[in-house]
């Protein structure tokens, strides 16, 4: 998020180019870890992410202490409810940042676990439940190429296909879906890696991207 947010005297604030209005809605960090998602989402909104989610109890503790006005969910994904967790408020922005080991090239030859790569279905389930207005994932380029697995191992002539499909579903719950790869350092941060960024929004609004 470096080239949306620009940082001032120790403090964050909004790059005027970006107009953003979440009154009344809440954002949501699944997948949170130790808060670097949730630092740049409270930059950008100018208030704390008001829920998170992570099975790990280690990262949910350092989540908590960079984060304190989060209400925190130190469970599976898949076992938090979205309307309980909403409490009737609306979803502004739910930001998804999944394990990405299982698609990344850096594991080499080893076994893929098909669980892991599908983590991101769980977007699909907050889509259908509470409609976040605005969803953000985040993962490495290679997710572009999420598919079935054939003895452990990514079936090179399906090669993409199960992304397609996480995309169309999201498309027939009413969202505009559209993806690119970015390098960070082209937006201010110093560090040269390459990340695939899908953008799904709901509201009629164009996507704009920095």
């Amino acid at each position: 998020m470096g080239g949306i947010l620009k940082a001032h005297s120790g403090n964050y604030r909004i790059n005027p180019q970006i107009r953003l209005n979440f009154d009344g809605e809440i954002s949501v960090d699944s997948f949170a870890g130790g808060g670097g998602a949730s630092t740049g989402i409270e930059a950008g909104l100018g208030r704390p992410v008001d829920l998170a989610i992570n099975h790990d109890p280690g990262a949910i503790a350092m989540h908590t202490v960079n984060h304190p006005h989060t209400r925190h969910y130190c469970e599976s994904v898949w076992k938090v409810d979205p309307k309980e967790a909403c409490s009737g408020r609306k979803v502004g922005l739910m930001w998804l940042s999944p394990d990405c080991t299982h698609f990344s090239k850096a594991k080499g030859g080893k076994p893929r676990k098909k669980q892991i790569r599908g983590l991101a279905w769980v977007g699909l389930k907050w889509a259908g439940m509470v409609r976040p207005r605005v969803i953000i994932l985040e993962n490495v380029e290679e997710f572009q190429t999420w598919g079935p697995l054939k003895n452990g191992q990514p079936c090179p002539k399906r090669k993409g296909e199960t992304f397609e499909k996480w995309k169309a579903q999201l498309e027939n719950l009413g969202y505009r879906v559209e993806h690119r790869e970015l390098r960070a350092c082209d937006y201010g941060a110093p560090t040269t890696r390459k990340r695939l960024f899908v953008i799904a929004r709901c509201d009629g609004a164009p996507i704009v991207w920095p």
